[in-house]
């Protein structure tokens, strides 16, 4: 399988034998919510976890998931609040209940969110089930009224956003940095920012692991406006990108998160950056043994789109057929992967660039499908080559050899690539892929195999730079 699985742990799934059974049906990345829980709660399943992939002889990726600045409202009077369309009520800081006389008031204690809110900016309320619109300002930065598009009930400490607006909250909280630095304690393989606005944001999580003298891959979970505008620049900066579909889809007009999913995945492969699509993607599954029609066409959808992963969240964390999603979906893939690689017609080409490397990894999937190759073999210290591999989408599997076990969980989420930890007994780049190619059953005999590596040769700066591309008969 190319696209990878990403499965959130839960009640429902964090026991040893539950976790094997999705591996089994392709899940490489799990997925740990720190919403839910703190490090000290995750310790002993990352021990599980570890002790699974030495038994089953995988690599194993753990994903922690920042909590965030998730923004809710206080205590609503009245609550649960039926609310009429057109009806009108009051938004603003808990000291202006009393002027907001008799309309119904809905207070945030957050002052920075509601400065520059003005007339005609959208308010959504109860996780986007209710939308509002600022029809005045009764005192700049402080009281509101807005009125509603819809009907529909409002209750206490429900979340609201601002779409469109741009969120002085920095996206690290304190929280969020406590469960960094417990979580690579724990041994966390990756972690997962939410609410990234702008390149500063992923500045800001690097700098915190510089502090904790560690560093691991972190994922950009886009879900505001302002990561849609700033992709480009998060990108440069990011390890990858979880299109997280649920708060994106309270940003950003409903209607238009599918193709701004496409566009941050035709984005993400042209940055040689994995994507992960995430939210819904088999909801029903949660009570029901199989998904709805649309929701297996939703994720058909995301690996015909070129997504390096796909997410399961409750589904898997708190549904009541974890293994079942995990197999659906491995299904799905079976019979969208084929169908995604023959509309390719071949790997795709680069950019009019000068970039050896990637074009050295287009020339290798050229040859490869040429060739008729079993599987495109690349020893990588870094993980880049693989990752250059990746993104032109060959149909041949990847096989990514590196003596470094950070930088096989890494590889884990790219399309693809089969990471491997190789030793260093043999000092030839060459002949470690050749003697993997020979003991590894999923080679034939007389068959060919493509091989990339890097050599030391005269004159040569970067002694690790990929520079040899080799035909291998087993």
């Amino acid at each position: 399988m190319h696209t990878k699985i990403v499965a959130t742990l839960g009640p429902a799934s964090s026991n040893y034998e539950t976790m094997r059974a999705m591996v089994e049906y392709g899940v490489r990345i799990f997925r740990l919510n720190f919403s839910h829980a703190n490090a000290a709660a995750f310790d002993p399943i990352v021990k599980d976890i570890r002790r699974l992939e030495s038994h089953l002889g995988l690599p194993l990726t753990v994903m922690g998931d920042l909590c965030g600045p998730k923004v809710r409202i206080g205590e609503v009077a009245g609550s649960p609040l039926s609310v009429r369309k057109d009806q009108r009520l009051a938004l603003g800081l808990p000291d202006e209940r009393d002027e907001a006389g008799d309309l119904p008031f809905v207070n945030l204690d957050m002052p920075e969110l509601l400065q520059g809110l003005s007339v005609g900016m959208p308010v959504s309320l109860s996780d986007g089930m209710l939308q509002f619109d600022v029809v005045e300002v009764r005192e700049a930065n402080k009281l509101f009224v807005i009125q509603s598009r819809n009907s529909g009930v409002l209750t206490s400490k429900k979340g609201i956003a601002f779409p469109g607006k741009f969120h002085p909250l920095p996206a690290l909280t304190a929280k969020d940095r406590r469960d960094l630095h417990e979580g690579m304690d724990i041994g966390l393989d990756a972690v997962a920012m939410s609410f990234v606005q702008t390149i500063a944001d992923i500045r800001d999580i690097r700098q915190e692991m510089a502090a904790h003298g560690r560093s691991i891959p972190v994922v950009a979970k886009i879900e505001r406006q302002n990561a849609v505008d700033n992709l480009e620049s998060i990108l440069s900066l990011t390890d990858a990108v979880m299109v997280a579909r649920g708060d994106l889809g309270l940003e950003c007009p409903l209607s238009a998160v599918p193709v701004i999913q496409k566009r941050i995945i035709r984005a993400c492969r042209h940055a040689q950056k994995a994507v992960i699509v995430a939210t819904q993607m088999l909801l029903s599954m949660v009570n029901n043994p199989l998904p709805t029609r649309a929701e297996a066409a939703d994720v058909a959808n995301a690996m015909l789109d070129g997504a390096d992963c796909v997410m399961l969240s409750e589904e898997t964390a708190m549904g009541s057929y974890p293994v079942e999603s995990v197999k659906f979906m491995s299904e799905i893939a079976k019979n969208a992967e084929p169908y995604y690689i023959e509309r390719m017609k071949g790997p795709f080409a680069p950019k009019l660039e000068k970039n050896p490397a990637k074009y050295l990894a287009y020339a290798a999937c050229l040859l490869a499908q040429n060739a008729e190759s079993e599987g495109l073999v690349v020893h990588t210290e870094s993980g880049t080559t693989a990752r250059f591999l990746s993104s032109r989408r060959p149909e041949q599997i990847i096989h990514a050899l590196t003596p470094d076990p950070q930088v096989v969980r890494h590889l884990n989420f790219f399309w693809g690539v089969e990471p491997r930890q190789v030793g260093t007994t043999l000092e030839s780049h060459v002949q470690r892929a050749e003697k993997y190619i020979h003991d590894s059953p999923q080679f034939t005999p007389g068959k060919s195999a493509i091989i990339l590596a890097g050599q030391l040769t005269p004159g040569q700066v970067e002694p690790h730079t990929t520079n040899e591309l080799k035909v291998y008969y087993k």
